[in-house]
């Protein structure tokens, strides 16, 4: 399970703890317990500064093949309950270093939330070791623990507590819980367990609010590929720049395969993620990741207000939050993102090849990717809600007159079903005869339209009946200081290599307009802060 390759690496890990962290594995009886010991001793054996035992620790594990973990002999609060490996791996690796005194990396506002929580919390997060989404919350609430005495958190391998699974009746992962309440459940992010936080104890959002920034010359909002360039480009210029995201990466962090980012002939969501923060940390950039953006206060200074109730002023703003794919909403849809249920078919169509998909929605967009997966695919069988399309009659003549492609309308998709982790099936219903229907398939693209990240900006700027900002060439919006990139805008084509042009030409637009405004800007605030002082005296 761990290569010499993997255990060299552990080894260099290692090497600053500051901390002895050991593995304690409760003691007992269990099929895997075995390959459990064999792991843990496995890693505890690359440094004088970890170590595994087994005791007898009572009720405060679950079973033989849960441990915790121990600094100097103290409980971390943190728990693992199966085998951290695939996805996981990571989360228990980030566990022992920051137990050990490696630094933690969350905003220093979060950190002071999480310490000021008070009573007993106990979090469980069930998991699938595929999971690729998992790991943020398992990582974000092994920090949480860290952080204050009164958290204990648990990662739980549904997989092997089946169990504990069917009586809570959990059918998607992560899902968490908080001293035995269902707390978070599905696609859930660090930023909304913080918002969730939040709303289970309003008076942390004091304790977030720090010493204030100085004034920034451009604040970009959004962490995905338009919001990156946009911070890079700009700190490039020798602004001052702050990136608020709830994760770097965005929606292309859930995008497994990626195959047309021009000069890369291949990778994957978190792999781009990850790249696009390496690069950003090259530059002098405050990022403050987790966090949401409440509101914006329009003027010549601009005000951003965080969900922790952090105040940011600005001269600029760069609006980069992007679009989520509208869902169905349907079981099976969300726990099978990434394994057979996609959303885009220009990403993912060749992924399918020679496989039968199926397409949700008879719009323009919905036919459109019929039309695009039809060369690829075996079959492609379009549902539509209504008894009619509404998509474009060209496109649906097109669609009509492909051999392979199948239309279904006036049908209602009432789960999308899956074995051994794969898409296998679509389910659905014939809403004039009422009739529920099965059909065998590889692949479910939902195509029922975007929604746009952009309610937080009501009545700041002019957006579209769709939601989205309306942008110039520049990307400027239509309040002065204010620009906006890729896909929470009116900007055509949803794909990452426009959005990484779109940030970087926002940030030149921005620069442009500093170039002029700054000093003008500077002195309004600073008069501002003189006013405010007298103020305060009087």
């Amino acid at each position: 399970m761990l290569t010499n390759e993997i255990l060299q690496a552990l080894k260099g890990y290692a090497a600053n703890m500051q901390k002895k962290v050991s593995f304690v594995l409760q003691s007992g009886s269990h099929d895997k317990r075995e390959e459990l010991v064999t792991f843990l001793s496995s890693i505890a054996g690359v440094s004088d500064n970890l170590a595994f035992e087994e005791r007898d620790l009572g009720d405060r594990l679950r079973s033989p093949i849960s441990f915790l973990l121990e600094a100097d002999g103290e409980d971390t609060g943190i728990r693992f309950s199966g085998i951290p490996a695939g996805h996981e791996f990571n989360s228990l690796v980030l566990a022992f270093l920051h137990a050990s005194g490696t630094e933690i990396k969350l905003d220093a506002g979060l950190q002071r939330m999480v310490a000021k929580a008070k009573g007993d919390m106990h979090f469980e997060v069930f998991i699938s070791l595929s999971c690729h989404n998992c790991p943020d919350v398992v990582q974000a609430l092994n920090q949480f623990a860290l952080l204050n005495p009164n958290i204990r958190t648990e990662m739980i391998d549904g997989g092997l507590f089946q169990d504990v699974v069917s009586d809570r009746n959990i059918q998607g992962v992560p899902s968490v819980y908080l001293n035995g309440e269902l707390f978070a459940n599905g696609k859930v992010t660090a930023a909304e367990l913080i918002d969730k936080l939040l709303a289970y104890d309003p008076s942390l959002a004091e304790a977030g609010v720090g010493e204030k920034l100085p004034l920034q010359d451009v604040t970009v909002i959004g962490g995905g590929p338009a919001g990156v360039s946009a911070a890079i480009y700009s700190a490039r210029k020798g602004l001052k720049v702050t990136l608020i995201a709830d994760r770097i990466g965005g929606q292309v962090k859930d995008t497994m395969d990626i195959e047309n980012l021009i000069s890369v002939k291949k990778t994957t969501g978190p792999e781009l993620s990850g790249a696009l923060q390496a690069h950003m940390s090259e530059y002098d950039v405050t990022v403050k990741e987790h966090l949401r953006v409440a509101r914006v206060e329009k003027g010549d200074i601009k005000t951003v207000v965080l969900s922790s109730g952090e105040a940011i002023d600005t001269k600029t703003i760069i609006v980069a939050t992007g679009a989520k794919w509208r869902e169905l909403g349907v079981p099976g849809e969300k726990e099978n993102i990434g394994n057979g249920v996609a959303y885009c078919p220009h990403c993912d169509g060749p992924f399918f090849k020679g496989k039968d998909v199926a397409v949700i929605g008879g719009g323009n967009s919905g036919i459109e990717a019929a039309l695009d997966l039809a060369g690829i695919v075996k079959s492609v069988n379009v549902f539509e809600f209504m008894p009619e399309l509404k998509a474009d009659k060209v496109l649906v003549d097109k669609a009509e007159a492909k051999a392979n492609i199948t239309i279904h309308r006036n049908v209602a998709t009432n789960q999308i079903m899956a074995s051994n982790g794969k898409v296998d099936a679509i389910e659905y219903i014939d809403r004039d005869t009422e009739q529920l229907h099965r059909l065998p398939l590889h692949g479910v693209f939902v195509q029922i339209g975007l929604v746009p990240n952009s309610d937080f900006l009501e009545g700041v700027v002019e957006r579209s009946r769709f939601g989205e900002i309306e942008i110039n060439e520049k990307c400027q919006t239509s309040q002065e200081g204010i620009y906006a990139a890729g896909d929470v805008t009116t900007v055509p084509y949803k794909q990452i290599v426009i959005s990484m042009g779109e940030g970087s030409k926002a940030s030149l637009a921005a620069f442009e307009y500093l170039l002029t405004q700054s000093d003008r800007l500077d002195a309004l605030y600073e008069n501002d802060k003189d006013v405010q002082k007298v103020a305060a005296v009087a």
